[in-house]
């Protein structure tokens, strides 16, 4: 890592097809497909990760872990309602479940 280089954290376009493909190429992986972020260090890719969860993709022969760390970051922003529904619908399997007594309302009839 360079104190100087440039990082550029994007979504990736159609354009990026051939990049990905050398990318996956260099990291003896599958060419990821669906939405991305890209990750450019000095105008070149580095690294991808898909953003619906997938394995993240970067060059074996350069310094990508804090770039991959960066595209982490920007993916959990990026899906913050994805995981709000995850939560949700595990909350709704459990409606059945009883209250923790310290939840469970006291009403008094005297």
């Amino acid at each position: 890592m360079s104190y100087d280089e440039r990082i550029t954290i994007r979504t990736s376009t159609a354009a990026d097809a051939v990049g990905l493909a050398r990318l996956a190429a260099l990291d003896s992986a599958e060419i990821p497909c669906g939405r991305m972020l890209i990750a450019e260090v000095d105008g070149s890719m580095r690294a991808a990760m898909p953003l619906d969860g997938g394995r993240p993709i970067a060059d074996p022969f350069a310094e990508s872990a804090h770039v991959l760390e960066l595209l982490e970051v920007h993916a959990r922003a990026l899906t913050p309602a994805a995981s709000q529904r995850k939560r949700i619908r595990k909350r709704a399997t459990r409606v059945g479940d009883s209250l923790p007594a310290e939840s469970v309302p006291v009403t008094s009839s005297l």
